[in-house]
C-alpha cells in the first residue's frame, strides 16, 4: 500500500504526507495553499461559500462536480483534481462567469461569491452548446447550496442566464484526463499520520479485510455527516476504512423486479437512476434532498447506514418495500430496510459487516405511491416530517399497505395501525378517516426546533389525508386543487 495523498491542483501535481487524515479540503486551501478565494462560513455544508469543483476519472471519462471543501477529508481527494475561484481567471481576463456577475451586479458584499462563481462554473461546464437556453430550475437546482446573506438572488440569476450569452471558454478535459490517468493508483492508499490510519481499499474483498481486521474503524463515504463530526464536533475518528474507491460500491443494476444501488453511489446519481422508474412520485424530493453539492458528495448508502430519524430518504425506502444487503466475512445477508434500524443510532449490523447496497422494488400495476417533504425552507433543509405511503389499488379496494414516516419517532418508523386500518378497505373517506385516527396510535413525536409534537401529529394525518385525495379512485382532484390542500396543510412550522 502507498502512502501519500496525491492530487492536481493548478496545472501540477501535488503529493501531501505531513497532514491529519481529519484536515478538511478547506482547511488545506486556506492554510497550507494560502489560496483563500474559498472561503468559510459555515463548516457544515450549509452555506456555499467553501464550494470548489473536483474532478475525477468515471468509466473512462472526466466528472466534474460542485462540493462543500469544508465536509472533504484529504485523503478523499487522491488521484483526483481540485479547481478554486483562482482558476478561472486566465491571464488576468475574468471567466464568463465571472464577467456576468460583475456586468449583472451579483457580488454584493462579496463573501458568497466565490462560491456562487463555482457553482455556476459546475453548471456551465455541463452545458455544451448547442443547447437551449436555460430554465430557471436549472439555475435553482445549481444554486440551492449557496446562500447569499444580501437577499440578492435576482442578480446572480441574471448572471446565470448572461454567461451563456458570453463567447465561450473552452475546458480541455481530454488533457485533465490525461493527468488524472497518471494519478491512478495500482495499490490501495494505506495513508498514515501519528499512528492513524486512513485505508481506501479498491475491492470488496479488501474492504471486508479491513473491516474485519478494524471493527471499530470510522467507515467513511460521501462524508457529509461525518465531515460535521470532525468539523463541529472535532471527534477522534480513530482509523477510518474509505468505500469511495470501492468498484463493486458504485454499481447501479437492474435485475427482476428491483433496483440495486451500490453504498457508494452518490445521492445524485442514485436519485437521477430511481426517478427514471419513479419519476413523478419522487422528483421534487430529489430536487429538495439537500443541496446540490452535498448530493454530489454524499451516498444514498451512507444515508441509509448512518439512519437518521429525519433522513428524508428512509421513508419511501421504506414504504416501497426496500431491502437492505450487507456484506461481511461470513458472506451476504439481505433483511428489509425497516429492520436494519433496532433503536435511536442502532442497526442490526454486524462488527466485520458493511452496508454494500440498497435494493428498490421496481414500479408494478395497481400500484399507489407517494412521499412529501414539508420543512421550514423548499430548499436545503431538513424535514419536520417526512412522510411515504404506498399500496395496491385494485377494484377501489386497498391491499399490501405499507405508511412510513420520518421525523416523527427515534428511526424512520412504520405505522401499523395505519396501516391495518386500511388494508383490505374500500379507498373510501370513511376508511381514510379511521387510519387517521389509526395514526395517532403509531407515533409519539418530540418537540424540537423544527416542530412541536402536536404539529407533526396533525401535519402526518394531513398528509395521509392529501394521499387519498390525490389517489381515491372516484373522484381524482385537479392538480389545482392538489396544490391548494398542500398550501393549507402546510403552512409554516411551528417553532418551540
Amino acid at each position: 500500500m502507498s502512502g501519500t495523498i496525491r492530487y492536481f491542483f493548478q496545472q501540477q501535481t501535488h503529493s501531501v504526507d505531513h497532514i491529519p487524515p481529519t484536515r478538511t479540503l478547506l482547511q488545506h486551501l486556506r492554510e497550507d495553499l494560502h489560496c483563500t478565494g474559498t472561503k468559510e462560513g459555515c463548516a457544515e455544508g450549509d452555506c456555499g461559500a467553501c464550494t470548489v469543483v473536483i474532478g475525477e476519472v468515471k468509466d473512462g471519462q472526466v466528472e466534474m462536480k460542485s462540493v462543500n471543501a469544508c465536509l472533504q477529508l484529504m485523503p478523499t481527494l487522491d488521484g483526483k483534481a481540485i479547481f478554486t475561484v483562482e482558476d478561472l481567471t486566465k491571464d488576468q481576463h475574468l471567466h464568463p462567469v465571472q464577467q456576468a456577475l460583475v456586468a449583472c451586479h451579483g457580488s454584493q458584499c462579496g463573501f458568497c461569491t466565490p462560491g456562487f462563481v463555482m457553482s455556476l462554473w459546475d453548471l456551465y461546464l455541463d452545458r455544451e452548446p448547442p443547447c437551449a437556453p436555460l430554465e430557471r430550475k436549472q439555475i435553482d437546482i445549481a444554486l440551492s447550496g449557496n446562500l447569499c446573506r444580501c437577499t440578492g438572488y435576482r442578480p446572480i440569476i441574471d448572471a446565470a442566464h448572461k454567461m451563456e450569452q458570453l463567447p465561450r471558454v473552452q475546458f480541455d478535459k481530454k488533457l485533465l484526463l490525461e493527468m488524472l490517468v497518471k494519478l491512478e493508483r495500482t495499490q490501495a492508499l494505506d495513508y498514515t499520520y501519528n499512528g492513524q490510519h486512513f485505508y481506501a481499499p479498491h475491492s470488496m474483498a479488501e474492504l471486508i479485510a479491513l473491516r474485519s481486521a478494524h471493527p471499530q474503524a470510522c467507515l467513511l463515504a460521501g462524508g457529509t455527516d461525518i465531515g460535521i463530526w470532525v468539523t463541529k464536533q472535532f471527534r477522534d475518528l480513530g482509523h477510518i476504512v474509505y468505500l469511495g474507491n470501492v468498484t463493486e460500491l458504485h454499481r447501479i443494476q437492474q435485475h427482476d423486479d428491483m433496483l440495486d444501488i451500490g453504498a457508494a453511489v452518490s445521492l445524485d446519481d442514485a436519485y437521477r437512476r430511481i426517478c427514471q422508474v419513479y419519476p413523478d412520485e419522487l422528483n421534487e424530493l430529489w430536487q429538495r434532498f439537500a443541496s446540490l453539492p452535498i448530493r454530489h458528495a454524499g451516498t444514498l448508502g451512507g444515508n441509509v447506514a448512518n439512519g437518521s430519524p429525519i433522513g428524508d430518504s428512509m421513508p419511501w425506502l421504506i414504504a416501497l418495500g426496500s431491502r437492505i444487503v450487507l456484506h461481511g466475512t461470513e458472506g451476504e445477508r439481505e433483511l428489509p430496510l425497516e429492520d436494519f434500524y433496532l433503536g435511536y443510532q442502532k442497526k442490526d449490523l454486524r462488527a466485520d459487516e458493511i452496508v454494500s447496497a440498497v435494493r428498490i422494488p421496481l414500479p408494478k400495476a395497481n400500484r399507489i405511491f407517494r412521499t412529501y417533504k414539508l420543512a421550514k425552507r423548499f430548499d436545503q433543509d431538513i424535514s419536520a416530517v417526512c412522510a411515504a405511503f404506498c399500496a395496491d389499488l385494485t377494484d377501489g379496494r386497498l391491499s399490501q399497505v405499507r405508511i412510513a414516516f420520518g421525523g416523527m419517532a427515534a428511526t424512520p418508523k412504520r405505522a401499523p395501525h395505519a396501516e391495518n386500518a386500511l388494508t383490505h378497505q374500500l379507498w373510501d373517506e370513511a376508511a381514510l378517516n379511521n387510519a387517521i385516527t389509526a395514526l395517532a396510535q403509531d407515533y409519539a413525536p418530540l418537540s424540537d426546533m423544527r416542530a412541536s409534537a402536536s404539529y407533526r401529529l396533525q401535519v402526518a394525518q394531513n398528509l395521509l389525508r392529501r394521499f387519498w385525495l390525490e389517489t381515491r379512485p372516484d373522484a381524482p382532484l385537479s392538480q389545482h386543487h392538489v396544490n391548494a390542500f398542500a398550501a393549507a396543510s402546510a403552512t409554516s412550522v411551528e417553532a418551540t
